[in-house]
């Protein structure tokens, strides 16, 4: 089921996504990676070690967006099937986090602050777990690490989670976050071995602009999509002109 309701592959859009959701990732993620690149021991700091152990922080982080995803399109399974209007809810509230998310990352309005607030109480259970891996000198470490920060409460992950909601269906759910989760991880390994001009770029204000204004679009579109007849007018064009 493709929970945008529009032909456009939903696996690319969430990657694309993930890609323009990285101005936010380095700001919100890109201290984090920093902090657990100094964690390893300076003895152990060479870039073969260092860049295998960022990369399975990151692989642990996007096994639990998927996670994250199967269980939140497993709850939109369950609330789907009860009624038709349910199901275009959760559409509807799919597009509307997807714009709430764009004004977050263009710094219009930081309404999803308020959304992000409601998973710190889990994060606070989380966070010790995290520190008592650290610090960090082998991969199975640095995997379990990135699976805690996973959950590090971020309104961007919560957007995506509200698609997932909307798709129905675990492994799709499952699916999309991973594609999401694959689409910031540019911007996350460049900032963990402190690539400076491209960071300069995804934070450039008119970059973020560029990005809200292409998830914007795209969420109208899909609202668009839902609106009754919408997916009629094409079709009753041509008996138009056979009058």
């Amino acid at each position: 089921m493709d929970p945008t309701g529009l032909d456009l592959p939903p696996l690319l859009a969430a990657f694309v996504f993930g890609l323009l959701g990285g101005a936010h990732c380095i700001g919100m993620c890109g201290g984090i990676m920093s902090a657990l690149s100094f964690a390893v021991p300076p003895s152990m700091r060479n870039p073969a070690r260092l860049g295998g152990l960022l990369l399975g922080y990151n692989l642990g982080r996007i096994a639990s967006y998927m996670l994250a995803g199967a269980l939140a399109a497993s709850l939109g399974t369950l609330l789907g099937s009860a009624s038709n209007s349910l199901r275009l809810a959760l559409q509807v509230l799919a597009a509307v986090m997807l714009i709430l998310m764009a004004l977050y990352l263009a710094n219009w309005w930081r309404g999803l602050t308020h959304v992000e607030a409601l998973g710190r109480r889990l994060w606070r259970h989380l966070e010790p777990i995290g520190r008592g891996l650290m610090p960090v000198v082998k991969l199975p470490q640095a995997i379990a690490l990135g699976a805690v920060w996973g959950w590090l409460p971020c309104g961007l992950v919560y957007s995506m989670l509200a698609w997932s909601l909307a798709g129905g269906d675990p492994g799709r759910g499952a699916a999309l976050m991973g594609a999401f989760g694959l689409g910031t991880l540019p911007a996350l390994l460049v900032t963990g071995v402190a690539a400076r001009q491209m960071s300069a770029l995804i934070r450039h204000p008119a970059t973020r602009r560029l990005a809200a204004v292409l998830i914007i679009a795209f969420a109208v579109w899909q609202l668009w999509q839902l609106w009754p007849g919408a997916h009629d007018m094409p079709a009753s064009a041509p008996h138009s002109h056979a009058h």
